[in-house]
C-alpha cells in the first residue's frame, strides 16, 4: 500500500459523511499530474464535485 493512500484514507475517514475516496485502479499519485488515462477520470470527478457544490449566486 502506498503512503498517500493511508493517507488519502485517514483524510476521507476523518472528515465526516460527505467525504469521498475516488480512487483510480491502476494510478499511482504521480499519474494523476500527466498521465491523460488517469488524468481524466479525475478532473471528470472534480468536475462533477464543483457542479453539484459550488454555485454563482
Amino acid at each position: 500500500m502506498f503512503v498517500t493512500l493511508l493517507f488519502s484514507q485517514t483524510g476521507v475517514e476523518r472528515a465526516g459523511d460527505n467525504a469521498e475516496l475516488f480512487i483510480i485502479e491502476g494510478a499511482t499519485h504521480v499519474d494523476l499530474y500527466d498521465v491523460d488515462k488517469y488524468v481524466t477520470p479525475a478532473v471528470a470527478k472534480l468536475t462533477q464535485f464543483f457542479n453539484q457544490n459550488l454555485t454563482t449566486a
